[in-house]
């Protein structure tokens, strides 16, 4: 897929910011230290606009409106550094965001009738890491690429160790209401909440709980070969494993239970073995006291559910989401507060859960990955033209590695997008789809 660069530029924001050092967390420092890759499609308006210099996606006009969401969310311009005692931090130098203007010998419909996420998509759509060393690497890149169709992509890689999915799309609303002309408070809401020491490991650590997860021992795979695919989920598939559910299951728990029974049969586990299920859970709220809800930061952490593979496969799909929600809802304050504290320990080890190895980390053989961007505003992001018509990973973060979203339309159900090895994508479909 050929595209062509014809901007490259920093950001700097476009007012004085706190020039300052950053503390991380640990949580900050457990994710993988890489650029998080996604891709928004704009199709050609019917206006008119899409061509580079014009219209709500010109280029002057997005890096003022840039340059103005660098204000609040400073962190993004800085550098990552590290501190007098060693530790990994953000160094809030007002360096700029990298901001790329490109245009490609495509369609829309082209890239995106057939779209998965891939190495492919993210080297055309998604600026890399320039050459230099961490230190030198811009915490925020965003490219805009202007289609033949007169469509525009806009891809962004930012990265993990500054924000999670929400800051993500806090920071994507701000910009775009800026790009529409609404004034910084309206753009942005709530202030983003920098003060990162509200998950400051306890005086003495005293994790109560067992963190495997987050363990060394866990966080030794190596990469393998996988393919990714798009699975929709209508409305009338998400009522029938809803209503196979008890009362109060959430979507995610559901959806959850069937990819877990799915990837158990296609990949044909031995019904003795062991096979493990990760899923994730914003703390935001379940700290006491909670975190603001504008928390910029990580703040999301890890649980493994484990059961036998023949108790996923001959377990009624209720049973198996009950046993998901038991472990997502067992996320609460003490839960939390431990595993910051066990990472602390892994840290004054030297046991770095963030680093090279976790960044290409693929997890034990029957395990499944099962994150959820449901309920963030992933389409809050209209520049001016409307908002995008569809949002997607550019490529996935490792093998049988599912992210849910929301459709554009919220009566379309939801999306899943799903990583596993070519040899088992055949027999998953069949099972996914009831076949």
């Amino acid at each position: 897929m050929k595209v062509e660069v014809v901007e490259t530029a920093l950001v700097a924001p476009r007012e004085e910011t706190p020039r300052r050092q950053l503390w991380l967390s640990n949580l900050d420092l457990a994710v993988p230290r890489t650029h998080t890759p996604l891709v928004y499609y704009y199709p050609a308006p019917a206006h008119g606009g899409g061509v580079a210099g014009e219209g709500s996606f010109a280029p002057g006009k997005l890096k003022a409106a840039l340059a103005g969401a660098l204000v609040p969310f400073y962190p993004m311009a800085g550098r990552l550094c590290v501190g007098a005692d060693g530790r990994l931090q953000i160094d809030c130098n007002a360096k700029g965001a990298l901001f790329v203007v490109a245009r490609a010998d495509h369609t829309g419909e082209e890239i995106f009738d057939d779209y998965a996420p891939s190495p492919e998509v993210r080297r055309a759509f998604v600026p890399a890491a320039p050459s230099g060393g961490w230190e030198a690497c811009p915490m925020a890149m965003f490219q805009v690429t202007f289609l033949k169709c007169g469509g525009v992509v806009l891809g962004t890689g930012i990265h993990h160790v500054v924000m999670d999915g929400v800051g993500a799309f806090h920071f994507i609303q701000t910009w775009s209401g800026l790009a529409r002309g609404l004034d910084a408070a309206e753009a942005c809401g709530s202030p983003p909440f920098h003060d990162r020491t509200l998950l400051r490991a306890r005086s003495p650590p005293r994790p109560a709980f067992d963190h495997h997860v987050y363990s060394p021992a866990f966080l030794n795979g190596r990469p393998r070969p996988f393919v990714t695919r798009i699975y929709s989920v209508s409305p009338k598939l998400l009522a029938d494993l809803k209503s196979r559910c008890a009362p109060g299951v959430s979507t995610y728990c559901a959806v959850t239970a069937h990819l877990w029974r799915c990837v158990c049969a296609a990949r044909g586990i031995a019904r003795s073995s062991d096979t493990l299920l990760g899923v994730p859970a914003n703390v935001r709220p379940r700290l006491r006291p909670p975190l603001p809800r504008s928390f910029f930061g990580n703040a999301v952490v890890r649980d493994l559910v484990v059961a036998r593979a023949g108790d996923v496969l001959d377990s009624s799909l209720g049973l198996v989401a009950e046993t998901i929600k038991k472990a997502v809802d067992g996320v609460d304050d003490a839960f939390a507060r431990s595993v910051v504290d066990y990472l602390e320990l892994e840290l004054d080890k030297g046991v770095d859960s963030g680093g090279e190895a976790a960044r290409e980390r693929l997890v034990p053989g029957s395990d499944l990955w099962a994150l959820s961007w449901l309920g963030m505003p992933m389409y809050d992001a209209d520049f001016g033209s409307g908002a995008p018509r569809f949002v997607a990973p550019a490529q996935m973060f490792g093998v049988r590695t599912a992210c849910m979203t929301s459709c554009a339309n919220k009566d379309d159900g939801i999306t899943v997008f799903f990583s596993i090895e070519p040899e088992y994508l055949e027999c998953f479909e069949k099972v996914f789809y009831g076949e």
